[in-house]
């Protein structure tokens, strides 16, 4: 509670990260950490055909060419601003948490922003030198071995961010030593990584594949070869895809599993988790059977269905995103900081008492009969708005209007009563952070937000009162 918490009401702050951090992580995974070593691959394999047959070498050389025009744009403009805008995301809609991973992670972040700015010096000049290399076997030779460390690079960051992500599932031993190393060799870090890694290639098969069958028209003497290339790419990849995903889920901490229907299909469409999962098992094997058919049968390939493995790759990595950041739920650091950015251990503090007076961003500090609705409303600010809004999205009245009904008014002491215990239940939620006057003006808030719709302005709109606390 050491910042003023910035608040959308009308999506939340958690889909404002989604949004940003889903959009960066495809196009990071698909054109940069898997794209860079195909391209490379396809560059390399262009200059070996060039040796016997100079004009399929050309061919391959210029669609690989292509290939990076593509990563080269997308990366460099959407890629960029999104990898900074998680930033800006992140430390508005959970600075606690933010601020608590810098401290842990600030000599692995400052070397991977060193990476970064390197990797995109590393693409620009693998890209612009292109046709240049072109000019003698030396060059290319040299261009190849340039594609090889940009390949490095862009695998190095995905990396050094996985072990963050790892450490905020399960920081493992760090909660005992507290140092930089035992927080990045967390017990998710590798299984994370050695899943994420195919994943990344096969995406970036599948984006490859689409692309090149559309820029070379049927009836090109060397579009079978390409294609029959790069499906084997997929299929090679997918195997090991597949391996990673059961290895990662194997090390993902047991307590969370129970979480996944939930964040599969969300509370409304929990019960449909067999259903959703077998969707997505079909949908992942389509693509692998037109890799399959890439692989044997390129003439035969056709180029609209190759829509299919790329839309189910992007899909199956948003998925997977909002599944990673959901079952670590109730914390967003596990066993160290609650997904409302409150610490485990100031928890008894703030029990006994109270929120409002230990937050200096909060205009009341005791609670009176005149002041109810307003500190419902604070409480409602401090303990609530990181995952929910009043009426938008993932709305805490629409909640309540689905256990309890909405033909009579919501019920103050049995949203208390849910409340007090509704971490026994819902095993996602934190415990209430509060003593007992906070949580009964927060359930008359709630109801009052019912009777009377009034959006809640984030002090980025409205400002915020600083007050002096008083140990």
């Amino acid at each position: 509670m050491d910042f003023p918490l910035f608040h959308l009401d009308f999506m939340g702050n958690r889909l404002l990260v989604a949004l940003i951090a889903i959009l960066h992580v495809v196009i990071n995974h698909s054109l940069a950490v898997g794209f860079a070593p195909l391209v490379t691959f396809l560059e390399f394999r262009g200059y070996q055909k060039k040796q016997v047959n100079p004009e399929e070498g050309a061919a391959w050389d210029e669609t690989a060419r292509k290939l990076l025009f593509t990563a080269f744009i997308i990366t460099t403009t959407v890629g960029a601003l999104t990898g900074v805008g998680i930033w800006f995301a992140a430390s508005l809609a959970n600075p606690a948490s933010l601020g608590s991973l810098i401290r842990v992670f600030y000599f692995a972040w400052f070397t991977e922003w060193i990476i970064f700015v390197l990797e995109v010096v590393f693409i620009m000049i693998y890209f612009l030198t292109w046709k240049r290399s072109n000019e003698n076997p030396k060059r290319k030779r040299k261009h190849i071995l340039f594609g090889l460390w940009l390949s490095i690079f862009s695998w190095l960051t995905m990396a050094i961010i996985v072990a963050i992500l790892g450490f905020m599932m399960d920081p493992g031993s760090w909660i005992n030593h507290k140092t930089l190393f035992s927080g990045f060799t967390n017990p998710i870090y590798f299984p994370q990584l050695i899943f994420r890694t195919p994943i990344a290639m096969m995406m970036a098969g599948c984006i490859a594949l689409l692309i090149t069958a559309y820029i070379l028209k049927r009836g090109h003497p060397y579009r079978p070869g390409l294609l029959k290339n790069l499906s084997f790419w997929i299929l090679l990849w997918t195997p090991v895809a597949a391996a990673g995903a059961f290895i990662y889920y194997w090390f993902i901490p047991r307590s969370m599993i129970g979480n996944l229907p939930v964040a599969l299909g969300t509370q409304q469409f929990q019960d449909w988790y067999d259903s959703l999962l077998t969707v997505m098992i079909v949908v992942v094997s389509i693509g692998f059977a037109v890799s399959i058919l890439g692989t044997f049968a390129p003439r035969r390939l056709p180029k609209h269905l190759l829509f299919i493995p790329v839309v189910a790759s992007i899909l199956f990595l948003g998925t997977f995103e909002r599944l990673r950041e959901f079952i670590r739920k109730p914390y967003v650091i596990g066993d160290y900081m609650y997904a409302n950015g409150i610490l485990v251990e100031e928890y008894p503090l703030y029990q006994q008492t109270g929120l409002l007076k230990n937050s200096p961003y909060s205009s009341v500090s005791e609670i009176t009969d005149a002041n109810r609705l307003k500190a419902g409303e604070e409480v409602f600010n401090l303990a609530c708005t990181r995952c929910h809004t009043t009426h938008g999205v993932n709305s805490v009245v629409n909640r309540f209007e689905r256990m309890y009904g909405t033909e009579n008014p919501l019920n103050v002491e049995a949203m208390k009563a849910y409340m007090k215990s509704m971490h026994n239940v819902r095993y996602y939620m934190p415990p209430f952070p509060g003593n007992d006057k906070e949580l009964d003006a927060l359930a008359w808030y709630i109801q009052h937000q019912q009777a009377e719709p009034e959006p809640l302005e984030g002090p980025q709109i409205k400002g915020v009162d600083v007050k002096e606390i008083k140990y």
